[in-house]
């Protein structure tokens, strides 16, 4: 269902049956956001958050509560690392919310730490400015030590 309504809004979704065919896909996909049930076969969603917070500071991870699942244990919660969660039957419109937010979030978080190739290129001009400077300022210098140098090779 959750799946469902992020596709409809666009957003690209991969969906697996338990926790370890999460962490699998993670070697082949990037994913901003991960939403995964607490009570995922193999792998808990405690488990696999944890693990991905640990291994990935660039991927959020929202937690489904369904009623079967009980009252949720603060700690374990907390320790998971999660980013978020929320409750089944899911509420279209606080699941799209959120996963909007911590996307956002995860973008700018992921941008920040990129280079910018239009900096990059910046600053590569600013050292080509900076190196012609420096030899165009050390050439006659350069020239006259080794013409001195020519000139005492030459003598001997």
């Amino acid at each position: 269902m959750g799946g469902q309504i992020l596709r409809e809004e666009g957003f690209e979704v991969q969906t697996v049956a338990d926790g370890a065919q999460a962490w699998a896909l993670l070697e082949k996909f990037d994913p901003l956001v991960i939403v995964a049930d607490v009570q995922l076969p193999i792998k808990s969603g405690y488990d696999l958050s944890r693990e991905v917070k640990s291994a990935f500071d660039t991927v959020a991870v929202v937690l489904t509560l369904g009623a079967a699942a009980g009252t949720p244990d603060p700690e374990q919660l907390r320790q998971s690392g999660c980013d978020a969660t929320i409750g089944k039957p899911f509420e279209a419109t606080a699941l799209l919310d959120t996963v909007r937010r911590l996307t956002a979030g995860m973008q700018t978080l992921r941008a920040s730490r990129r280079p910018k190739a239009a900096s990059a290129e910046l600053d590569r001009e600013r050292v080509e400015a900076a190196v012609t400077l420096a030899l165009e300022a050390s050439l006659p210098s350069l020239i006259q030590e080794i013409t001195e140098r020519v000139l005492i090779a030459l003598r001997k």
